[in-house]
C-alpha cells in the first residue's frame, strides 16, 4: 500500500482497494488462461529432412494438424505478447473492412509490391555482404504464393530481408507512417481506395478479403516471429516454435473471409499477376496444379486381348525382337511451381519493340496507381560513351498529393536506381533536381560501381554526367508535350493523318500545366544553366488570351512594334488584375500584359530578368515606358506646385515623390514602387508569412511614389484650390484622402485603417450637409436589478405556491 502512495501521490483507501480487486482478479484470469493454452513450447520441431517438396515448403503431420486447429480458431495466442494498433492505424483499418469497395483484386499486389522491396533491399545488402543472403534455397530472390482450399488460406512468401519483433511493431501496428493519416482524410473525403499503395500503408489491404491475418518474418538479426491480428483494434506478437523455419524472410498467410472464396482459384490468382504484377523484377511462383500424360503398366486383361488380335505377321516380327512390358498412358494430377512473370524489364527493351499498352501498365506497377488515367508522356532512351546507362522517365497523370509539403527539407525523389541490373536505391535524390522529383521511372547503369556504399556512390564523377542527360532528356519530354498539343502550336503544315493524331493530344499541355507548373516556376528559381530552357515552357494568362494559357514566344509575337519590354502584373486573381488602374492606359493603347496570379510568381520574376533579348516589366512599378511623350514636360512644370504641396502634406506616409504619371486614364492618382523594391502583391506574401518579422522587413520594401493623372478633374481641382489657399486645413484632408484611396486600390494594405473609415465618415456627413459637429445620441442608462434579485423574482413567478415561506424557512 505504501508503495502505490509513494508512486502515485495520495489517493483514498477507496481507490486503493478497488484498485487492489482488480489486480487480483487480472492475476486470475491470467493464471486460468495460462492453465487453457496451448502448450506451444512443447510442441514437436519440424522435420530436419523436408522431402521432396521444392524449395522445403513441407511440414510434418503433426504441425499441419496444430495449424489446422489454430486455423479453426482464429483467435490470438494466449502466449502471444498483445498491442493496440495507434489511432491512425486503427481508423486506417476500419475504413478498410467497411468499405463497399469492389475492387479487392488490389490486396494481392500490394503484397506482392512489398515482397518485392524487401527482395531489392536484401539483395543490395548482398553487395557488400554475400553472407546475409545464405545458401541454397535462401540465396533465391523470388516469391511464393501458395494456396490451402480446405482451410481458406492464402500465403505469400519472399526471400527479402524480413523483420526484426520490433520492425513487426513499428511498421505493422504502433507507429503509423506519415502516409497513414495523408490517406485516411483522402478517404474521408471521397478518395480512391485504389491509391493505398501511393501512401505506403498497402498491406492493410488484406483485411478487404481476410478477418485473421498472420505475418511470419525472420531477419538476419533476430528470431523468427509471428505477428497476427483479427483488425480488432490490437495486435498480437509471439516467438515462432511451430511453424516452419524461413531461414529469412516474410510469409503472410491470409484467412480469407466467406465472400473472398474466388482468390483460392488458381486462375484468378494468375490472372491479377498478370494484370497488376508482370513487371516485378523477381519471379513470381504459384504452387499450381495441372494434369499430365503417365505411362504406366497395363492391366494384364488388356494384355491379353490386345494379343488375341494380333496377325501372324506382327507375331513373328515380335518372335524375332525381346518383348516389353505392355503399359499405358493416363492424365494425372501434379502439383509444381509455375513461373508467372516472365516479362523482360521493359527499359532494357528496344524503345520501338515496346507497345503503348506495355508502357502504361509498366507505370501503373511502377508508381503504384492502378487508376485509369496513363502517363502524360514518357522518353525511353539509352545513353552510351563515358557513362553508359539506360532510362525510363514518366511524366504522372496527376501530381502526388504531398508534391510541395516542405519541398526544401524533405528527400524526394521517384527515380529507382539500378546499377547493372541490380537495384540500388528509390531514395536517392541525386539524380534530378528537386523541382523534376515529381517525374517517375529508372536509371540502369552500367557505369556506376557495385560494391561501394551509398555515401561513395553519390561522390561518383559519372553521376553529374547521368543528372545532366536526365534533366535535358526530361526537359526535351515535357517540351514535346506541348509542341503535340494543338492549342499550342498550329498544325496547318500537318498531313490530315497527322491532325488526327494530335486532335486526341489537344489540350494536354495545359493539363500538365495545372498540374505541374510550379515546378516549371521552381526549376526557373532553382537552375540557372537551364533556365532559358525552362521559359519557354512557362505558360500564364494575359489581357488578350482569352482565358486561354500562352507561352512567351507567342507574346513576343504578338508585341507591338517598337515595344522593348515584356509588361506583367503581379496580384492575387485574374479578376482582381482586370479591373487594376495600372493597366488603363496599356489598354487603351493595345498593349498585352501578362497576369502573374501565383504567390511563387513574385519569386519568379526575380530572377527571370529578361526573354530572347527583352527585359520584362512590372507595371505596377517605376519605369514603365510608352512612348514618347512630348506634352510630359509642360505638364510637369503646370503641376509642380501641387505635386510639391502634396509631397509635403503627405510628409507622415513615407512617400518618396509626388510624380505625373503615364499609365493612367480614368483614375485620379495611383501608388507605384521602386523598380527593385517589393511590389504591393510581394509586401502582403511576406506579412502573410507565420515566422515574419517586420522589423527585417521594412528596408525591402520599395520606395512608394504617388503618381497623378493630369487630365482628372479631382486633381485639376485641387491644383486650382492649393493655387487659391495652400493652407486649407480641409484640402490637406481632401488630398490625404485620395491618398489613402489611391494606396488601398493600388493593392497595399493601409497602415492606419481607422483614419481612413474617419475620413470617409467626416466627407458623407459633408455630402448630407450635416454640421461637423453634429453628436451621436446618447443612450439611457437603466439599472439593472441585482442578479439574486432576478433570480428569486424569476422562482417567485415559476413556483407561487412556496411565496408564503420566508427566506430562513427555505
Amino acid at each position: 500500500m505504501r508503495s502505490l502512495i509513494g508512486n502515485f501521490g495520495p489517493v483514498s483507501i477507496v481507490d486503493l482497494a478497488a484498485e487492489f480487486l482488480a489486480l487480483s482478479r487480472s492475476k486470475r484470469l491470467q493464471v486460468n488462461a495460462e492453465e487453457s493454452s496451448d502448450e506451444l513450447t512443447d510442441l514437436p520441431k519440424v522435420e530436419e529432412k523436408l522431402g521432396a517438396v521444392p524449395h522445403g515448403l513441407s511440414t510434418d503431420s503433426e504441425v499441419v494438424q496444430r495449424e489446422s486447429e489454430s486455423i479453426s480458431r482464429k483467435t490470438l495466442r494466449n502466449s502471444a505478447e498483445k498491442f493496440e494498433f495507434q489511432a491512425e492505424v486503427s481508423r486506417l483499418m476500419d475504413i478498410i473492412i467497411n468499405s463497399l469497395y469492389s475492387n479487392k483484386d488490389i490486396f494481392l499486389r500490394e503484397l506482392i509490391s512489398n515482397a518485392s522491396d524487401a527482395l531489392d533491399k536484401i539483395r543490395f545488402l548482398a553487395l557488400t555482404d554475400k553472407d546475409v543472403l545464405g545458401e541454397g534455397d535462401a540465396a533465391k530472390l523470388e516469391i511464393q504464393i501458395k494456396l490451402d482450399k480446405e482451410n481458406k488460406i492464402l500465403s505469400i512468401r519472399d526471400r527479402g530481408v524480413g523483420m526484426t519483433k520490433e520492425d513487426l511493431i513499428k511498421n505493422l501496428g504502433t507507429i503509423a507512417k506519415s502516409g497513414t493519416s495523408a490517406f485516411v482524410e483522402k478517404m474521408q473525403t471521397g478518395g480512391d481506395l485504389n491509391l493505398i499503395g501511393q501512401f505506403g500503408v498497402g498491406f492493410y489491404s488484406v483485411y478487404l478479403v481476410a478477418d485473421y491475418v498472420e505475418v511470419v518474418s525472420k531477419h538476419n538479426d533476430d528470431k523468427q516471429y509471428v505477428w497476427e491480428s483479427k483488425a480488432d483494434g490490437s495486435f498480437a506478437i509471439s516467438e515462432d516454435t511451430w511453424n516452419e523455419p524461413l531461414g529469412r524472410g516474410t510469409e503472410i498467410k491470409l484467412h480469407l473471409r466467406e465472400e473472398a472464396k474466388e482468390y483460392l482459384e488458381e486462375g484468378k490468382l494468375k490472372d491479377l499477376v498478370k494484370k497488376y504484377s508482370e513487371f516485378i523484377n523477381f519471379p513470381i511462383y504459384l504452387w499450381a496444379t495441372k494434369e499430365v500424360d503417365v505411362e504406366v503398366p497395363a492391366d494384364e486383361e488388356e494384355s491379353s486381348e490386345e494379343e488375341d488380335t494380333k496377325t501372324p505377321e506382327e507375331e513373328e516380327t515380335e518372335d524375332g525382337e525381346e518383348k516389353k512390358p505392355k503399359t499405358k498412358t493416363v492424365k494425372e494430377t501434379t502439383t509444381e511451381w509455375e513461373l508467372l512473370n516472365d516479362m523482360k524489364a521493359v527499359w532494357l527493351r528496344n524503345p520501338k519493340e515496346v507497345t503503348e499498352e506495355e508502357y502504361a501498365k509498366f507505370y501503373h506497377s511502377l508508381a503504384k496507381d492502378f487508376g485509369d488515367d496513363k502517363p502524360m508522356s514518357w522518353s525511353h532512351f539509352s545513353a552510351e560513351g563515358d557513362v553508359e546507362f539506360k532510362a525510363l522517365l514518366f511524366v504522372p497523370p496527376k501530381a502526388p498529393h504531398d508534391l510541395y509539403e516542405s519541398y526544401y527539407n524533405a528527400n524526394k525523389s521517384n527515380l529507382k536506381l539500378f546499377v547493372r541490373r541490380v537495384f540500388i536505391s528509390d531514395e536517392f535524390d541525386d539524380l534530378l533536381p528537386k523541382y523534376l522529383s515529381f517525374l517517375m521511372g529508372i536509371v540502369d547503369s552500367d557505369t556506376l560501381p557495385l560494391n561501394v556504399s551509398r555515401e561513395m556512390l553519390q561522390q561518383h564523377s559519372s553521376l553529374k554526367t547521368i543528372k545532366k542527360k536526365l534533366i535535358r532528356k526530361a526537359l526535351d519530354m515535357i517540351r514535346k508535350l506541348a509542341e503535340e498539343d494543338p492549342e499550342e502550336y498550329s498544325n496547318k503544315e500537318k498531313t490530315d493523318e497527322e491532325k488526327s493524331a494530335m486532335e486526341k493530344k489537344k489540350g494536354q499541355y495545359a493539363k500538365f500545366w495545372n498540374e505541374f507548373g510550379k515546378s516549371i516556376k521552381l526549376g526557373i528559381i532553382e537552375d540557372a544553366t537551364n533556365r532559358n530552357r525552362l521559359a519557354k515552357l512557362l505558360r500564364f494568362e494575359s489581357s488578350k488570351s482569352d482565358g486561354k494559357l500562352v507561352s512567351l514566344d507567342e507574346y513576343i509575337s504578338r508585341m507591338k512594334s517598337g515595344q522593348k519590354d515584356i509588361f506583367y502584373l503581379t496580384g492575387s486573381s485574374k479578376e482582381q488584375l482586370e479591373k487594376s488602374p495600372f493597366l488603363e492606359q496599356l489598354t487603351k493603347k493595345n498593349y498585352e500584359v501578362i497576369y502573374f496570379t501565383d504567390p511563387v510568381d513574385e519569386y519568379l520574376m526575380q530572377y527571370l530578368m529578361d526573354y530572347e533579348d527583352k527585359k520584362f516589366q512590372n507595371v505596377s512599378k517605376e519605369g514603365l515606358k510608352l512612348g514618347k511623350d512630348s506634352k510630359l514636360k509642360d505638364l510637369k512644370e503646370s503641376f509642380k506646385e501641387l505635386t510639391d504641396w502634396w509631397k509635403k502634406a503627405l510628409d507622415t506616409e513615407g512617400i518618396d515623390s509626388v510624380k505625373i504619371s503615364n499609365r493612367l486614364h480614368n483614375t485620379p492618382c495611383v501608388v507605384v514602387t521602386s523598380k527593385y523594391g517589393w511590389s504591393s502583391n510581394m509586401e502582403k506574401i511576406m506579412q502573410a508569412q507565420t515566422l515574419s518579422d517586420a522589423s527585417k522587413q521594412a528596408y525591402m520594401r520599395g520606395k512608394r511614389v504617388l503618381e497623378i493623372n493630369p487630365k482628372h478633374p479631382i486633381v485639376k481641382e485641387l491644383r486650382d484650390k492649393v493655387a487659391q489657399d495652400s493652407e486649407d486645413v480641409g484640402l490637406k484632408q481632401t488630398a490625404r484622402l485620395v491618398y489613402q484611396t489611391a494606396l488601398m486600390e493600388s493593392g497595399f494594405n493601409l497602415p492606419d485603417p481607422k483614419d481612413f473609415a474617419s475620413s470617409i465618415y467626416r466627407s458623407v456627413q459633408k455630402s448630407l450637409d450635416l454640421s461637423p459637429d453634429a453628436a451621436v445620441e446618447e443612450e439611457e442608462e437603466v439599472e439593472e436589478p441585482e442578479v439574486e434579485e432576478k433570480e428569486a423574482t424569476k422562482a417567485a413567478e415559476e413556483y407561487p405556491e412556496y411565496e408564503q415561506y420566508d427566506k430562513d424557512e427555505l
